[in-house]
């Protein structure tokens, strides 16, 4: 059945990315939530399939992170990061950077993934400016790709429905990798697939086209998640950091998704050996409890522009009112150690083997046309209906709701992305209930 309201009127609030009319005839209401599961407001427990949002990796409202929020706020509830500070900024900072790739060490705090998009943007423009080529505005971002709502990440981005209301206002100087996937080559992939690394020799295409001496930066997802779990080819992102190494160009790793502990790693960049020159996180970062979102610079980018600035002066004129602030700080520290203490990362690892083999299990359900996954992700892509694009994932999310699991659905893609605290019986569960769903989706 479908949770009903415990409230009269739900017309004030503007849900993001909704179809908020369908959803208003018969709302979906999350009501509590603990470890694995959500409890809808009919009193139902609902196993969380995908973190959320892809990002409460350590299980819902831990103790640790609960007593950490409210201790602080009872403390100091707010201070500001313009021309002043308070401890717990540069404790996040620093437990944040021993997570990252080896020198990427200083941490910017934002306050989502789209925000640590703008930001590393901005870095990279200034970065450029800052070493006397400020003529590199150019940005180049990937087909398919995600990277948040503002203006320089739907920019970047290459989903066309979140582009298309604004394509005259957009980011001008900007162009697109192709993206990767390709079902004649590379369909049901365990892991990475073996095709398509040369790929990424179309950033040589487009160098050409426009001149490195015009581009700043290169923005892609390790793995594509939004999009419905795109995974790199075998060699892919090795191949990309080489091209943006020879003529100069940064690399910016989008891991809002990847970051702490989904691929097994701390970052998709330590899973893949490929180290950006920038790294955008968000999400799990503090376990969602707070927003809170960062970019990882590194050491060059951040003293090329630091070192650059007149004594006295600002060297980077950006930030937000909100930048680390003190309840998501503490929610950062605490999440960031409960990691640690409950090697959470190498769960998520152990994990891997397991979740595939259960997820590429349902290679003969009903409906699925491909299965893709990589640690503890994972995307099955189902054949759409005939003039009804997205109907039937659609379907099979509500079902599966209704059944007592929590599923993403994009397009006609089921996402897969569940807290790093999952079971193996919880794993077999989720798939068991697709099937049994998809049986049942016309």
């Amino acid at each position: 059945m479908t949770s009903r309201p415990t409230i009269d009127d739900l017309s004030s609030f503007w849900m993001p990315f909704t179809a908020n009319r369908q959803f208003k005839d018969a709302p979906r209401l999350l009501e509590s939530a603990k470890g694995m599961y959500y409890r809808t407001t009919d009193g139902r427990e609902v196993l969380d399939g995908c973190a959320g949002l892809w990002c409460v990796n350590a299980g819902h409202s831990r103790d640790e992170i609960v007593a950490a929020i409210t201790k602080q706020l009872s403390t100091l509830d707010f201070a500001p990061t313009f021309q002043m500070g308070h401890p717990l900024a540069f404790e996040a900072a620093s437990k944040v950077a021993e997570l990252m790739p080896a020198g990427l060490d200083r941490i910017f705090f934002t306050n989502s993934g789209s925000e640590s998009v703008d930001t590393a943007l901005k870095i990279a423009l200034a970065y450029h400016r800052a070493r006397g080529e400020g003529q590199r505005t150019r940005l180049i971002g990937r087909e398919r790709g995600y990277h948040g709502v503002g203006f320089g990440g739907t920019s970047v981005g290459g989903i066309p429905a979140n582009r298309k209301a604004y394509s005259g206002a957009l980011l001008p100087a900007v162009d697109h990798l192709p993206h990767t996937h390709d079902l004649a080559h590379n369909a049901f992939s365990k892991g990475q697939p073996a095709w398509g690394a040369h790929l990424a020799d179309e950033l040589e295409r487009l160098i050409a086209l426009h001149d490195a001496s015009t581009i700043a930066a290169v923005i892609v997802e390790p793995v594509a998640g939004s999009t419905g779990v795109l995974i790199p080819p075998q060699g892919y992102l090795q191949r990309l950091r080489e091209i943006c190494t020879k003529h100069g160009i940064l690399l910016i790793f989008d891991e809002v998704i990847t970051g702490f502990g989904r691929l097994g790693k701390a970052t998709a960049s330590e899973y893949f050996g490929v180290t950006p020159d920038l790294l955008t996180m968000a999400k799990a970062i503090n376990n969602a409890a707070i927003p809170m979102g960062a970019v990882a610079a590194s050491r060059t980018v951040h003293d090329t522009i630091v070192g650059n600035g007149a004594p006295g002066a600002i060297e980077l004129f950006h930030g937000y009112t909100y930048s680390a602030h003190p309840a998501a700080a503490a929610a950062a520290i605490a999440t960031l150690d409960l990691y640690r203490r409950d090697a959470l990362f190498e769960r998520a690892a152990s994990l891997a083997p397991g979740f595939e083999k259960a997820v590429h299990a349902l290679r003969d359900a009903t409906h699925v046309k491909d299965i893709r996954n990589l640690g503890l992700v994972a995307g099955v892509e189902l054949e759409p209906r005939v003039g009804a694009p997205g109907a039937r994932a659609y379907e099979a999310f509500v079902k599966c709701f209704e059944a007592g699991v929590l599923v993403r659905f994009t397009g006609d893609i089921l996402a897969f992305s569940p807290p790093l605290i999952i079971d193996e019986a919880q794993i077999a569960r989720i798939f068991d209930t697709v099937r049994n769903v998809l049986a049942t989706v016309a």
